[in-house]
């Protein structure tokens, strides 16, 4: 399996590409920290800037100064690498890849491409899809943990709308989080004493579970978010709740084109999209391929891309960039950050994460400071 540029999905969790001039911007920032962290270092470390009382040891002051100094000297250049690790993306097929040991995929991939650029009569109404039925059984969960009804908003809006041109492409749908809001605090959800993540029963990550029906995905969907409580580390506390009480209100001040009534009801309201989201995926990829068919490639690519993520980008790390001076993650996983720490990495690198981890979001960022160039560590 190998990546290639296409990629057929419309449903992006971080946001459509960045342009060129945001890149450039983007590379002008990475650059500023750098320097600016050779700086502090020089200065007296990170440590004073965040108000510590920590005092750099005076011999290593000197040391690190006239380090900096040889390097200056020999016009030796500060390495730094970035990268975006989007721990939470496990979906398979967010990427089309080059995949030549099974020409079903390039046959499925096609067949995406087409249910969402050229729908035609497929293109029917939500309530077709996701169903007054399980519509009914949805509001009757929501009611039951106190939220408030959104009958009006199903009945009025959403049921009507046409899968593909109405929500799925609706950009307005994505400004306002309503379907990737609870998507990525649900999609993978890693849990306090197992090494494999629970995930949402949906086509888009690593679950395991039958999704041949519409019936049958629905009453795994709704037992998952609503009866499935889960153990996971929130910010040093351990809880066990399922994964509707792990879902977040959608902020106005955040989010600006959510409407003030919609911000008071965003659970239910995102609950609702979020199914109707994962109702569309599943009836999509039943009628472009046989059951059998994609979910067997499923596991396959599951198998070899997203269960072998971690492993494969700390190997990455290390003989691609290990001799990098610093190095700055985005969206990392705590899984990650302990098995970067237990490796050579760990060996090599001070490795930087916050105090506070979301383990909801798990998307952390992380600092590598070679030890070779700062021998004092990260508060020196």
């Amino acid at each position: 399996m190998a990546y290639d540029r296409r990629n057929p999905s419309h449903y992006h969790r971080g946001g459509n590409p960045l342009p060129s001039s945001y890149r450039n911007k983007a590379l002008l920032i990475i650059l500023a920290t750098a320097i600016y962290t050779a700086f502090l270092y020089h200065s007296g470390g990170a440590g004073q800037f965040m108000g510590t009382s920590v005092s750099p040891d005076p011999n290593l002051s000197a040391a690190a100064t006239s380090g900096m100094a040889a390097m200056a000297a020999s016009k030796r250049k500060l390495k730094v690498a970035t990268w975006n690790i989007a721990a939470i993306n496990n979906n398979p097929f967010e990427y089309w890849i080059t995949y030549d040991e099974n020409p079903e995929y390039e046959k499925i991939m096609t067949a995406i491409e087409g249910f969402l650029e050229n729908p035609g009569d497929k293109d029917v109404p939500v309530s077709s899809v996701f169903t007054e039925e399980m519509y009914g059984e949805l509001e009757k969960r929501m009611t039951e943990v106190g939220w408030d009804n959104v009958k009006s908003y199903w009945d009025g809006d959403f049921k009507n709308r046409k899968i593909v041109t109405e929500f799925m492409k609706d950009p307005l749908l994505g400004s306002k989080r309503l379907a990737s809001m609870p998507d990525r605090i649900t999609n993978t959800i890693n849990v306090v004493g197992s090494d494999e993540p629970v995930c949402r029963p949906t086509v888009i990550n690593m679950y395991d579970g039958d999704l041949s029906t519409l019936p049958g995905w629905w009453s795994a969907w709704e037992k998952f978010m609503f009866d499935t409580p889960l153990q996971v580390e929130d910010k040093g506390e351990i809880k066990n709740d399922p994964p509707y009480k792990m879902l977040q209100p959608i902020k106005k001040a955040k989010y600006p084109d959510i409407t003030e009534e919609e911000e008071k009801v965003s659970l239910p309201l995102q609950t609702m999209c979020g199914a109707i989201f994962d109702a569309i995926l599943v009836h999509m990829m039943n009628t472009v391929s046989e059951p059998a068919v994609w979910q067997d490639l499923k596991r396959t690519m599951v198998e070899n891309l997203n269960k072998q993520k971690v492993p494969h980008t700390l190997d990455i790390l290390e003989n691609v960039y290990g001799d990098s001076d610093v190095i700055t993650l985005e969206e990392v996983s705590a899984s990650l950050i302990e098995q970067a720490r237990k490796r050579a990495l760990g060996q090599k690198f001070w490795i930087v994460a916050p105090g506070d981890m979301d383990a909801v979001r798990d998307q952390n960022s992380v600092i590598f400071l070679s030890k070779e160039t700062f021998p004092a560590g990260p508060s020196a």
